[in-house]
């Protein structure tokens, strides 16, 4: 059962009231199918496809033209792992050092210290 197996290592708010906290986990499983899952990670939401349509008009706004920095060899292996990850899922894909794209988007890695 979603609640029970997803939820149960969820760190809810203490500030929030006990109605409120029975709420949100109502909403949790309402939109069960909106989530990540350990065995159905992320991807396409079936049934709610929508366009994006992006301005390709030249000069590119600044926040499109960023450098790429280096990453420390840890990082660099935990980003790849996640990448590869997403790539099979079909939500990225991957561009050679040499080819030559309109857009790339710049990744920030933010480590998550409980865990």
């Amino acid at each position: 059962m979603f609640v029970s197996d997803q939820l149960i290592d969820a760190q809810i708010s203490t500030e929030l009231t006990l109605e409120m906290k029975e709420e949100l986990i109502g909403i949790f499983f309402q939109y069960k199918d909106a989530f990540a899952l350990d065995n159905e990670p992320l991807g396409a939401i079936k049934g709610h496809e929508v366009d994006i349509m992006l301005n390709v008009e030249r000069p590119y706004t600044p926040l499109l033209r960023r450098p790429a920095y280096p990453a420390s060899p840890w990082a660099r292996e935990a980003l790849e792992s996640h990448i590869d990850e997403i790539v099979k899922l079909g939500v990225l894909r991957k561009v050679g050092h040499n080819e030559e794209v309109e857009f790339t988007t710049p990744v920030i890695i933010t480590w998550n210290i409980a865990k």
